[in-house]
């Protein structure tokens, strides 16, 4: 299970509109440090309590990409409040992710 895709299209109203906490996961097919997160934010989507998780394909939203300063995948970054509240770039376990939403 992975977490539901959001684009440039739908962003607005599903990251930065949103009343809870988003986490959002920019990764690609071919990135194997992203290959390693998927499953990790996929749990984290299926369990998620208070907040919300959308995966941005890196490669189909370069306008995201840019608007957001993503210059390595897997980035993550958590909006509250439609800004940018956090964020990490590379590979970190469940607990660090768990972390960035606090």
């Amino acid at each position: 299970m992975s977490a539901p895709s959001v684009t440039a299209k739908d962003f607005e109203e599903k990251v930065l509109k949103a009343k809870e906490p988003v986490l959002v996961d920019f990764w690609a097919s071919w990135c194997g440090p992203c290959q390693m997160l998927s499953p990790i934010i996929g749990e984290i989507a299926e369990e998620a309590k208070g907040f919300k998780v959308y995966a941005v394909n890196a490669d189909e939203e370069q306008e995201l990409m840019v608007r957001y300063g993503v210059r390595a995948i897997p980035t993550l970054i958590v909006f509250k409040d439609g800004q940018v509240y956090k964020q990490n770039t590379g590979f970190i376990p469940k607990e660090q992710v768990l972390e960035l939403l606090k």
